[in-house]
C-alpha cells in the first residue's frame, strides 16, 4: 500500500491535470512510441510557440483525471504510451500540429482527442487538423453573407442604369 504522502502527491497530480483539462478548449492524446529525442524536442517547441501544453502523463492518471473533468470514453484508448497535448485558447492548434507530425513519423499515432468537453475520435482530430485557417472561414462566411447584397446592389444599379440610358436617348432625341 502507498504511503499517505506518495497519495497525496498523485492526488495533487491528478487534481491538477483535472484543472488543466477543464481549463483547455482542445485536446489530443497521442502515441509517442518510436519517436527520437531530436524529433520529441522539436515537436515540443513546435507546440510551445503555439501556446500547446504537451506532456506524458500515465494512462491511470490521465483516466481519473478526465473522469474528473467530465471526459468519459478515454479509458479504451488509454493504452500504452500516452502524451497529451492540450490548448487554453486554441481549438484546431493540438490537432493540426500533432497531425501535421504524425504525417512524418509513422510510429508516431493519434489516439484520440476532446472538444469543449466532448471527447472525439482520431478521425475526427484528422477532420479538425485538416480545416482551413481561421482567417479563411471568416473570408468564406463574410462572403457568403455578402454575395446576397452585392446581387441586390447589382440589379438597383442595372435599374438606375437602365433610366440613365433612357433619359439620354430622350435627351438626344429632343435635341436632334
Amino acid at each position: 500500500m502507498p504511503s499517505e504522502k506518495i497519495l497525496a502527491e498523485k492526488q495533487q497530480l491528478v487534481a491538477d491535470l483535472a484543472e488543466k483539462l477543464k481549463a483547455s478548449v482542445a485536446g489530443v492524446l497521442v502515441d509517442y512510441t518510436g519517436i527520437s529525442v531530436e524529433d520529441d524536442t522539436k515537436l515540443r517547441a513546435e507546440l510551445r510557440t503555439a501556446n500547446v501544453h504537451y506532456s506524458v502523463k500515465k494512462n491511470s492518471l490521465i483516466s481519473r483525471a478526465a473522469t474528473d473533468a467530465g471526459l468519459s470514453g478515454l479509458d479504451d484508448i488509454l493504452k500504452g504510451a500516452t502524451a497529451i497535448a492540450t490548448s487554453e485558447d486554441d481549438l484546431v492548434a493540438p490537432a493540426k500540429i500533432i497531425a501535421k507530425f504524425a504525417g512524418s513519423h509513422p510510429t508516431f499515432k493519434v489516439k484520440a482527442g476532446f472538444i469543449e468537453g466532448k471527447v472525439v475520435s482520431e478521425a475526427e482530430v484528422h477532420a479538425l487538423a485538416t480545416l482551413p485557417p481561421k482567417e479563411v472561414l471568416v473570408a468564406k462566411a463574410l462572403g457568403g453573407l455578402n454575395a446576397p447584397i452585392s446581387g441586390f446592389v447589382m440589379v438597383l444599379n442595372a435599374n438606375l442604369r437602365g433610366l440613365v440610358v433612357a433619359l439620354n436617348a430622350i435627351a438626344e432625341k429632343q435635341s436632334a
